[in-house]
């Protein structure tokens, strides 16, 4: 598999942030009554996601190590701004429904994370590939937990009525614990299919956010932040290693 087909595979199936990973879990569980808002939210967050990855690596070279995370801020904030006044022209009807989840994209744990673990250490159109590909897992974990939602709640999909008048909907669906039943349901659908394929000798429990380990069984004391080190700093421990051996040999 290519590297792009790679990293959109990695975001829909290996790593699917919602899913898997269990990230951003705010807007998962807050906006997602009805389908066409699980889908405005995904994309939403996908275009930012897509972009910030882009413009990170872009200036990966540029940006110092020490302020990373603000510079890493201040560009998703730069288009999370860019998108909310898109939709205030254009969809204003889902703008309001989306509210406040919309500004909190700057925040999410998702954007954030695969701009530190990802976007910041890779070549660019490996990263945009990333960002597109976390960004289409969100959108259809947040489209599903949306439109099941929306069925169940209210018999409507995507605004249309679906069940007949003889179907009393289960409202529960369309209130807050609505949300943690059906992501539930669909996490224990992922494992249960994740278990299918293990036994088929297809397991990918090892995923793919640069370092290739199984983050679930990692024994690295220092996690992942050894991928962060300075790269002047390793190349100089990697010369003082040599080196020493070399020195050993010697003798």
């Amino acid at each position: 598999m290519n590297k792009a087909g790679e990293r959109l595979y990695n975001g829909l199936i290996k790593e699917n942030p919602t899913l898997v990973l269990m990230l951003g879990m705010c807007p998962t569980l807050a906006v997602t009554t009805s389908a066409i808002n699980g889908l405005g939210m995904g994309l939403t967050t996908l275009a930012v996601l897509a972009l910030s990855n882009l413009i990170i690596s872009l200036l990966r070279n540029i940006i110092p190590d020490r302020v990373r995370i603000p510079a890493f801020i201040v560009i998703i904030a730069s288009f999370v701004t860019a998108v909310q006044l898109l939709l205030e022209a254009y969809i204003p009807a889902l703008n309001k429904s989306l509210g406040v989840y919309i500004p909190l994209i700057v925040v999410n744990c998702i954007i954030l994370g695969r701009a530190e673990s990802y976007a910041y250490t890779n070549p660019v159109l490996p990263s945009l590939f990333d960002g597109i590909g976390m960004g289409l897992g969100f959108t259809f974990a947040l489209t599903c937990i949306g439109a099941l939602r929306e069925l169940l709640g209210a018999g409507a999909l995507f605004g249309r009525t679906i069940l007949p008048d003889s179907v009393e909907p289960i409202r529960i669906f369309g209130q807050a614990p609505g949300a943690f039943f059906v992501l539930a349901a669909l996490v224990a659908l992922q494992n249960y299919l994740k278990k299918i394929r293990k036994a088929a000798g297809k397991s990918y429990e090892k995923i793919g956010s640069g370092c290739s380990e199984d983050c679930m069984n990692c024994k690295d004391r220092d996690g992942c932040s050894r991928r962060f080190y300075d790269e002047n700093a390793s190349t100089e421990k990697k010369k003082s290693s040599e080196a020493q051996n070399s020195g050993e040999e010697g003798r």
